[in-house]
């Protein structure tokens, strides 16, 4: 359920409330409240709320969420926008499975998240659920537990992404074609750091580390099936990279106006946990320096272009609806390391961010 209400005090306010229950997301309430800064619309305040309850079933737990934010939204040109976001959550990882891992029954409990961040995006494709031409740029910046910002979590972290999509010409046929190639790849690096009247870096909590795997992200491989894994749950990454290409193509009788594209694709990627520099381990380990975590940090990078990516490849069927993507493929995993969940076959996947 959505509620929105706009222009309430006749400057172009909005409030913005939504509420969900699920299955996998159990509940999920927020509201967020939304005005321009000197009635400027390219600058605009915002400030929130919210609560839900998630089950991470591929971690064995539910984690719990409460807090808030406020956020400087600057649209710094037609197709180009920055936000800067302060954010303090608490969050909770309970409702433990039975057979849950040590991994995960460490991190179990109470930790609050207090943390800046910085999101860049430069968006000049014509669709964004469908593109035919143009371009993303992405990058999203964190600090979080660093001097006055508290908390009991101190991390650096950044995410980019890119991609692009070209019109393909086909001979004999007028105009767009409507035959599409599209690419992208993302990365991430979560960096440890040392809390307030401390010398040790944090250890990195399964709340806060990537998860790579899954319908909207690296198909063919199941929900969270890339990376490092305790048992039978994943337990997240330091570090990732991801890529894919897709060729979208109209289906016959159909034409090239409609949002429906037949997709053949393949993608891949690595996630990976930071691995000590002193030793061969590749296990996680918490660096007792900055030194130390500057060395296990190089030292996983290298490690994570000197192997082959777990990569799979498929066809499929897209539509791209106003309010989301739509995707039916079968896959073909290619390459698969030790203990992560490959899917051959059918896949659904619904969302707005595809890789």
């Amino acid at each position: 359920m959505n509620a929105q209400l706009r222009n309430i005090l006749g400057g172009a306010e909005s409030l913005n409330a939504h509420a969900s229950l699920g299955t996998r997301t159990r509940s999920a309430y927020s509201a967020n409240f939304s005005t321009p800064i000197l009635s400027n619309p390219d600058l605009r305040w915002e400030i929130g709320g919210l609560a839900s309850s998630t089950l991470k079933h591929w971690a064995s737990h539910e984690e719990v969420l409460k807090g808030g934010n406020t956020r400087l939204v600057w649209q710094t040109a037609p197709r180009s926008r920055h936000e800067f976001t302060y954010q303090g959550l608490w969050r909770q990882v309970t409702g433990l499975a039975e057979k849950a891992s040590p991994s995960v029954r460490a991190d179990a409990g109470d930790s609050f998240k207090s943390s800046l961040q910085h999101t860049w995006t430069k968006d000049t494709r014509d669709v964004s659920m469908l593109p035919s031409r143009g371009y993303l740029l992405k990058t999203v910046s964190e600090i979080a537990g660093l001097g006055p910002l508290k908390g009991d979590v101190a991390f650096g972290k950044l995410e980019m992404e890119s991609q692009a999509a070209v019109p393909i010409p086909i001979p004999g046929v007028k105009g767009d074609s409507g035959v599409t190639f599209t690419a992208g790849l993302r990365g991430g690096l979560l960096y440890p750091l040392a809390l307030p009247g401390q010398q040790e870096p944090a250890h990195s909590r399964i709340n806060d580390r990537f998860q790579l795997g899954g319908p909207t992200d690296v198909r063919g491989f199941r929900l969270s099936g890339l990376g490092p894994r305790d048992g039978q749950d994943a337990v997240g990454g330091d570090l990732y990279a991801a890529g894919g290409a897709s060729l979208l193509v109209p289906l016959p009788r159909v034409g090239k106006d409609t949002p429906l594209r037949f997709q053949a694709f393949i993608n891949g990627g690595r996630l990976v946990a930071l691995r000590d520099s002193r030793t061969s381990d590749p296990e996680r380990v918490s660096p007792n320096s900055s030194m130390d975590a500057t060395g296990s940090v190089a030292s996983t990078m290298s490690a994570l272009i000197q192997e082959l990516p777990s990569c799979a490849a498929g066809v499929g069927l897209v539509y791209a609806h106003p309010a989301a993507r739509f995707e039916l493929n079968f896959s073909l995993p290619l390459v698969i390391r030790k203990g992560e969940e490959g899917r051959k076959g059918f896949s659904f996947g619904v969302g707005i961010d595809f890789l």
